[in-house]
């Protein structure tokens, strides 16, 4: 297993170390991992067992991340390790974050030359969450900035302030997961703090481009109040924010039928009153993929599926009324 010396913790007494990256700051003991399952205390000292390992990488469409205001049409290097801070009984990829997938070597060195021989502008931070694999994620994304590509994470914004402002230097887009606008969902059900997340939000809004995701789950996540209080805080930091409400899928421990459509809309139809850019994604109707004009509603990027077509944009302005549009090419 290949160990490095991990970043942000200290020694406390025992021989156990407090784990400092993330917000729940596990006190480990010798031989044992933290939650994330993947920084291990080994002899007093805290290490990460997923430096340079990944066990997924591919190069995909960016709007898979998903990414609709941030160099659209492009093709980005995706790459993921192993574990995660939150136990989300719903995981979509929880062979990897919840379960010890094979993993292989790939060095940041090799991260970024497979990158540029696949033609990809940049590199995204995915799959499982970014955020547990610091000490990787931060080499790679500044080597990868001194060759001109750009770095995207993938994330659930789950960590502490120290680290998120050394990393945001050299982050060029995000796309974070906000589970819940319920900090007793956030506590009870992920194990996690929905002020640090919303604290943690409005701080990279003002640092780099982000997206917003929030998977809408029936019995969990799904009503209105909730609904409107999400939409009404992200106004309050940027109407410019996409926002994408994405529907829920059986999958890992959850089997509760998929998200209704008409509970979809209604996301939909409450957060386009607010904000400029909504969509709907793990869905079939493409309307509610597409991007419209804020001002005069015209078309202005149309995508069906992962094919995206660039109709009505030039020069960062609706080529029907000149309104400014927030999308980074």
């Amino acid at each position: 297993m290949n160990l490095s010396e991990a970043r942000y913790y200290t020694a406390v007494e025992d021989g156990l170390v407090q784990c400092e990256l993330c917000p729940v700051c596990c006190k480990i003991a010798p031989g044992r991992h933290g939650r994330c399952g993947v920084r291990r205390n080994k002899e007093g000292k805290l290490y990460s067992e997923i430096y340079n390992r990944v066990t997924s990488m591919a190069v995909d469409p960016i709007e898979k991340k998903p990414l609709y205001h941030f160099h659209p049409n492009s093709q980005i290097f995706s790459i993921g390790t192993l574990g995660c801070n939150f136990k989300c009984q719903f995981c979509q990829n929880w062979q990897i974050s919840q379960s010890g997938a094979p993993t292989h070597l790939l060095s940041s060195d090799q991260a970024v030359k497979t990158a540029v021989k696949n033609n990809s502008f940049g590199i995204s931070y995915t799959y499982n969450e970014p955020l547990i694999w610091f000490e990787y994620v931060l080499e790679t994304s500044k080597l990868a900035r001194a060759n001109g590509l750009k770095n995207v994470l993938v994330t659930n914004g789950y960590i502490n302030k120290e680290p998120l402002m050394e990393l945001l230097p050299f982050i060029d887009a995000m796309n974070i997961d906000i589970k819940s606008f319920n900090a007793e969902y956030y506590s009870t059900k992920l194990g996690g703090n929905l002020d640090i997340i919303k604290r943690n939000i409005t701080t990279c809004a003002k640092h780099t481009h982000i997206e917003l995701t929030n998977l809408i789950i029936p019995g969990d996540t799904d009503s209105k109040e909730e609904i409107t209080a999400l939409v009404d805080w992200v106004a309050s930091i940027s109407i410019d924010i996409p926002m994408h409400f994405s529907r829920y899928f059986p999958n890992f421990h959850y089997t509760s039928p998929p998200t209704p459509m008409e509970t979809l809309s209604m996301a939909y139809e409450i957060a386009s009153q607010k904000l400029n850019y909504v969509y709907l994604g793990n869905i079939r109707d493409g309307k509610y993929s597409n991007t419209y004009c804020p001002n005069c509603k015209n078309l202005l990027i149309e995508r069906i599926g992962y094919m995206t077509h660039i109709k009505g944009l030039t020069n960062g302005k609706c080529s029907k009324c000149t309104n400014p549009i927030k999308i980074i090419r």
